[in-house]
């Protein structure tokens, strides 16, 4: 039973595409890109696991079949088109198909996360929930500058905490809600339902996927997260036990639930 203060999440660890769905309709070479997992993310997920003896909970089926870090009546929930064209197995599918992907991929994986936390609250265990993901270094073609990006909704302490720790690293540049924004882009769903909802602290960490492609790249990393990861969650245990009040009241300008 891991012991450790933190969860993980890796909403997007996964390129598999069931054998029912023929790849989709997609080349192999388009299902080893970005839209189809976070490059990276898992390899990086499962070094902080074992450094932070922390569980880890992670859907084993690309995000192309199905968005687990969207909700289920979101319009992306299942794509359609990406930068690299359309998506012929999800073009026009189904309501019966879409309930079958939710039932099958999209609820069990919620449901894991759900009982990971209902247990250790049952414990009484303290716990920070730590979203793991990856981004492509250019975008339709605007280069994306930061090593990683720290996102965040209602609660700003932890993520802010976790920047100062990493951003003094030299030569690594930390962005805070970037480069996708928990209210305008809708990619905070997991720890909107899992963490906020029920006053955990938590935090999505983006790494710049050309970081993360290599072992070498994943062991830096996750050496570098797990380090003031540690040091983040001490610094909040210190600073809710000296400022209660100022600690409960630390809240973005972004509204809770969009």
């Amino acid at each position: 039973m891991a012991a450790g203060r933190f969860v993980l999440v890796c909403d997007h660890a996964a390129s598999m595409i069931p054998d029912r769905f023929v790849n989709l309709g997609l080349d192999s070479v388009v299902i080893a890109e970005h839209i189809a997992l976070d490059i990276g993310a898992l390899a990086v997920a499962r070094r902080l696991s074992a450094a932070l003896d922390s569980p880890l909970v992670y859907p084993t089926v690309s995000r192309l079949v199905i968005d687990c870090n969207r909700a289920e009546d979101h319009p992306g929930l299942i794509v359609s088109e990406t930068e690299f064209g359309p998506v012929p197995g999800n073009q026009a599918i189904t309501n019966d198909e879409r309930r079958l992907r939710i039932t099958e991929i999209h609820r069990p994986f919620h449901e894991q996360l759900a009982a990971v936390l209902r247990e250790r609250a049952t414990r009484r265990v303290s716990t920070t929930v730590i979203a793991v993901h990856s981004f492509t270094p250019v975008l339709a073609g605007h280069a994306r500058p930061w090593h990683l990006g720290l996102l965040y909704n209602t609660d700003t302490r932890f993520a802010h905490r976790l920047e100062a720790e990493l951003a003094a690293i030299e030569g690594v540049i930390v962005g805070l809600n970037v480069p996708y924004s928990p209210c305008a882009d809708g990619v905070y769903f997991t720890l909107s339902r899992h963490a906020e909802a029920v006053g955990l602290p938590c935090v999505m960490i983006e790494l710049r996927n050309d970081l993360i492609r290599d072992e070498a790249g994943q062991t830096l990393w996750a050496e570098r997260l797990a380090a003031g990861l540690a040091r983040s969650e001490r610094d909040s245990d210190a600073a809710a036990n000296d400022h209660p009040a100022a600690a409960r009241a630390a809240l973005s300008p972004c509204k809770a639930g969009q």
